[in-house]
């Protein structure tokens, strides 16, 4: 699941445009012929608990003139019909303001799209460098006359101009567009099976939707009221609006649904029905949660009603592993990762780019940026309209080719042939859907995750790895919801030590929500943490009290910014501070902070020959298999992932050997780079590890940087 803010004004647009022209509120009452020949997507339709206030029904079709209502302007949805006034179908609170102004950043965007366009071109198809900065400047330029009826007196004036002008303009938020995919091969199976596994695979996705907007609701409706919105309160659910997609962009069967949740809310009636904005903090807090309790639904529903089974498939390192159905073709999966491979392909060459302006790989906040832009300038534009009968048709054309592409020595080679490899309709006993774990078990399992990735987590972060262990356990849809609950009771209640306790003020019962908590309270915002994480930054802390290790003379510090000069890798003051505290502090655990960008590789650099120089040995770790190579290049020698450190160690002392891998003594420095993305226990474990043999330890990183690459997702 993916979540986007939906801006006010034409922002609900992109879903109403795909609906088919022939749509109508009686659709459902069509033939199937009608449903697999008509072209373009199924009207939306209402889900929600806030929906009662507006005098609309759950699942009731969606209307173009209610979304302009509702997500444009942010008024009630049926205020146009003609009896709205007699109705009492007023404003929703205020109405979403109007900004007309176009920021130059928008300016600039159409200039691109119309620079390609001319040159008959795809819109966004990307641009070089320089000719970008030459657009990019003509349109500024223009802009600023436009503005003060002069031209810019110089280049100090215009980039002062573009700084100011570049500026978004201001846009309200109207909802929040949640969409629900599920993994490719329920795509391709829904694609190609027969009309009937066709439509229980369609039920399960809309099953699976549904139960987790209403988890939604009991976690993420609220809005907040009182001077500066000081108090967080309940409100009567959420409005939404549901579109059910069919392809990617590129075509591919892509089966999923956009759920777009408005902001305007209504509070219960002891706050008065007044319409208020969801408070947004919770959607985002959510977020996680929700993309695994859809995930986890889907597959049990799957199961129970089709028998199909799920195993895991490989995936990019530090990534959880994507759970697939057993018989869909790897092959077919590829070639239907159209889009997919676009953006990957692109993004790639992004990271080069950056890599040579830069002289540095991107963090994993850039790294994000390069990936958002990577899609935007890859999107195509939407194809026309099809029928749901036509798409069928092509896929399975499609699928058969690839199939067939690897000829008589590959099986599958048809869709026949792989649709029979996939277990429809085999009747399975709960007993055998994994063989799973009582919730004792799986609740260990939640926290040993939990402290593998981060040092303290909330409820949020319990319940999404919950849902990841229910699933991986094969937990069947029959007592899923009970085992969840029960999983989070216990991790929160029993494996979890409170890090944040709120005192209990007293406060009287209509200053509390229904679950007891004070209405001053966030929901959900309370931390928690382990004796086990507790334990291992008390035994950090005392190692960074030593100062009985190594000490490097001065003379090979000095000695060494000199060769790096030298060599052309000269050290700014701070850089040989840095170097310097390092080398000759004796401390047995150090740790060196610096934000991305400033120069920390080379001080390493340096740091590694000053040591080597003085007649130590220097040792490379870091979080990913890519950050131990830069790392490596950059002390000189083969630096590895601090989990390979950790297993190899585990490894030696079961055997009851005394050495570690590498070779550790008095004279040898660890250093491990991004060491903020390092769990808590991995890092304990390192550092015990070095001490024990004598040696000292270096954590070099940013403070502002992510967690532990391992809570990828959390």
């Amino acid at each position: 699941m993916t979540l986007h803010k939906l801006a006010a004004g034409t922002g609900y647009t992109y879903l109403t445009s795909q609906v088919a022209a022939h749509d109508r509120a009686e659709r459902s009452q069509v033939g199937l012929a009608a449903y697999y020949e008509e072209k373009g997507e199924s009207p939306g339709r209402w889900l929600g608990s806030g929906l009662a206030g507006l005098d609309l029904a759950d699942g009731e079709a969606v209307t173009e003139e209610q979304m302009k209502l509702l997500f444009g302007q942010g008024r009630h949805p049926r205020s146009q019909e003609h009896d709205a006034v007699a109705r009492g179908w007023g404003s929703l609170g205020r109405a979403f303001p109007t900004f007309t102004a176009t920021s130059l950043r928008q300016e600039v965007a159409a200039a691109f799209s119309e620079h390609n366009t001319s040159h008959g071109r795809r819109w966004n198809v990307p641009i070089p460098t320089e000719v970008r900065a030459v657009i990019r400047t003509e349109v500024a330029t223009r802009a600023f006359v436009r503005t003060n009826g002069r031209a810019p007196y110089d280049d100090t004036e215009l980039t002062g101009f573009v700084a100011t002008a570049s500026k978004p303009a201001q846009t309200p938020i109207a909802g929040y567009d949640l969409t629900f995919s599920p993994v490719k091969s329920v795509s391709a199976l829904w694609a190609l099976a027969a009309p009937e596994v066709a439509r229980e695979v369609q039920a399960a996705h809309e099953a699976a939707v549904r139960a987790t907007i209403s988890l939604l609701e009991a976690e993420v409706a609220f809005t907040r009221v009182g001077k500066a919105g000081i108090r967080q309160v309940p409100v009567t659910g959420l409005v939404a609006a549901a579109f059910d997609h069919r392809d990617s962009r590129a075509g591919d069967p892509d089966l999923h649904t956009h759920v777009v949740i408005s902001n305007k809310v209504q509070t219960l009636p002891d706050e008065g029905g007044k319409w208020l904005t969801l408070d947004g903090r919770m959607v985002f807090k959510a977020k996680v949660m929700a993309s695994e309790h859809y995930n986890t639904r889907l597959e049990a529903e799957l199961t129970q009603r089709l028998g199909v089974r799920f195993t895991e498939s490989p995936s990019p390192q530090g990534r959880r592993p994507v759970r697939e159905i057993v018989g869909i073709d790897p092959r077919l999966l590829q070639a239907w990762s159209t889009r997919r491979g676009d953006i990957t392909s692109r993004q790639r060459q992004l990271a080069a780019s950056f890599q040579a302006d830069h002289g540095r790989a991107p963090t994993r906040i850039e790294s994000l940026a390069l990936a958002q832009q990577a899609n935007l300038e890859t999107r195509p534009n939407k194809h026309e309209p099809r029928s749901l009968g036509d798409q069928r048709d092509q896929w399975r054309a499609e699928a058969d080719a690839v199939l067939a592409a690897g000829g008589p020595a590959y099986r599958p080679a048809s869709v026949a042939d792989m649709l029979a490899n996939v277990q429809v309709g085999a009747w399975v006993r709960s007993s055998e859907l994994g063989g799973y774990e009582p919730g004792h078990v799986l609740a260990r399992r939640v926290v040993d995750v939990l402290e593998s990735t981060r040092s303290t987590w909330q409820v949020w972060h319990v319940r999404a790895e919950a849902l990841r262990q229910a699933r991986y356990a094969g937990i069947p849809l029959s007592s899923l919801d009970a085992t969840v609950s029960a999983v989070v009771d216990v991790v929160t209640q029993q494996l979890s030590v409170p890090v944040d306790a709120v005192p209990d003020l007293g406060e009287p019962a209509f200053l509390r929500r229904a679950d007891g908590a004070s209405v001053y309270s966030v929901h959900g915002s309370r931390s928690y943490t382990s004796s086990a994480i507790l334990g291992a930054e008390r035994s950090l802390l005392v190692a960074g009290e030593r100062i009985d290790g190594h000490v490097i003379p001065d003379f090979f510090v000095d000695l060494a910014i000199r060769r790096g000069a030298a060599a052309g890798l000269s050290l700014d003051p701070g850089q040989s501070e840095l170097v310097r505290a390092l080398a000759t502090s004796g401390a047995r655990l150090q740790v060196a902070l610096a934000p991305a960008g400033s120069g920390k590789t080379t001080a390493m650099s340096t740091l590694a020959t000053a040591w080597r120089s003085g007649g130590g040995k220097v040792i490379g770790l870091a979080p990913t298999a890519v950050a131990a190579e830069e790392l490596g290049q950059a002390i000189d020698t083969t630096a590895e992932t601090v989990a390979k450190f950790v297993r190899s160690s585990a490894a030696a002392a079961s055997d009851g050997r005394v050495a570690a891998f590498p070779p550790i003594g008095p004279r040898t420095l660890v250093v491990i780079d991004e060491a903020g993305m390092v769990g808590t226990k991995d890092l304990e474990a390192v550092v015990d590890n070095v001490l024990e043999r004598g040696g000292s330890v270096r954590l070099v990183g940013d403070d502002q940087q992510l967690t532990a690459v391992a809570a990828s997702g959390v």
